[in-house]
């Protein structure tokens, strides 16, 4: 993922006055009110936000006010549940914004004490549920690390713009261990190169089955190949398989001409001899 040089820039010249701030106001254990003022600054300076026209604490789902929303072009684009600063964050507390996210169909939500920034993934089924996407602490965050930067570009205005988001989510799933999983499991192909190779190492041939069992029973962990993030895995594998046998293989230029020659008129043809 590539950040545009200017984001690049206002990250890395900003970042380390908030970094100071937010010691600060951990020292003094600032309220939880305290903390969205300082949320709202690193939204605005860090971020990109316009702290006037997008962010908002009047946000009302079925008559409760979240901590924080973002709009972009008048639309609700994620919502924010931020605790006091000395606060250790838990999954449990980030519930309610999901509730409120599924309310309204807004996919993205973020759980912050200003500190640590857990960003989640809405996933609207029932019940609705929730996938941490990325997380990322701010004091020991460094714009010259790149994996630090990728993850605050993902929170920025322009990031947001241009789906980041979604493509860092899409690029996290492809290579979750319940995709890997599936992937072994479900792919003649690499169960055949185990084959392969516990014949290639032991001389002994073992039937692809055992071999499925013991994947399954002695090698990968009960929780990549059980539960509803295993099974969707197990789906796509699968269907993006069955998509592929379905499609006709292309003749290549050789294999064209070749049947195109076959299929000439014997006049048109060249005499042998």
């Amino acid at each position: 993922m590539t950040v545009p040089k200017r984001v690049a820039d206002r990250v890395s010249a900003s970042l380390k006055h908030f970094q100071a701030v937010l010691a600060q106001q951990k020292a003094r254990d600032v309220s939880e009110a305290d903390t969205v003022t300082v949320v709202k600054d690193l939204l605005s300076e860090v971020f990109g936000y316009d702290k006037y026209a997008e962010l908002t604490s009047e946000h009302s789902i079925r008559g409760t006010f979240c901590d924080l929303a973002v709009k972009i072009d008048n639309r609700l684009a994620l919502l924010i549940e931020v605790k006091a600063v000395g606060v250790e964050l838990k999954d449990q507390h980030v519930k309610q914004a999901v509730d409120y996210a599924s309310n309204v169909g807004c996919e993205w939500v973020v759980l912050t004490n200003g500190i640590d920034w857990r960003l989640y993934h809405v996933l609207f089924k029932k019940p609705i549920d929730k996938q941490e996407i990325a997380h990322i602490n701010m004091l020991s965050a460094s714009a010259r690390n790149v994996s630090d930067m990728e993850k605050l570009y993902l929170l920025t205005r322009e990031g947001f713009s241009k789906s980041a988001l979604a493509d860092y989510r899409d690029r996290k799933d492809a290579t979750s261990r319940f995709m890997l999983a599936a992937i072994i499991l479900n792919s003649e192909t690499v169960i055949a190169a185990i084959r392969r190779e516990v014949r290639r190492v032991s001389d002994i041939s073992v039937d692809a089955e055992v071999i499925d069992r013991m994947l399954r029973e002695e090698v990968l962990k009960r929780e990549t190949i059980e539960g509803d993030l295993a099974d969707s895995a197990s789906r796509r594998v699968n269907r993006n398989s069955s998509d592929r046998s379905t499609k006709k293989p292309e003749k290549s230029d050789d294999a064209a001409a070749s049947s195109h020659a076959d299929q000439a008129p014997l006049s048109d043809q060249h005499p042998v001899g």
